[in-house]
């Protein structure tokens, strides 16, 4: 997928699991051991964000149960 914004919580997991498993797995040059922390650092922000939205929506669906 080229934009991460349109993964979907499951995509992004399954794509941070893959990325450590690359880590744990190869002995990496450090540069590219750092890049792949990087871009696992933007999927973990990218999965939060989700997180997030769906913790707000749930909230409000509570919210309007009890009216």
């Amino acid at each position: 997928m080229s934009d991460k914004k349109d993964m979907t919580m499951e995509e992004a997991y399954e794509a941070l699991k893959s990325l450590i498993g690359r880590m744990e797995g190869e002995d990496l040059p450090l540069e590219d051991s750092f890049g792949l922390f990087e871009e696992g650092l933007s999927l973990v922000k990218l999965c939060n964000e989700k997180l997030d939205t769906i913790e707000k929506k749930i909230m409000i669906l509570e919210e309007e149960n009890e009216k």
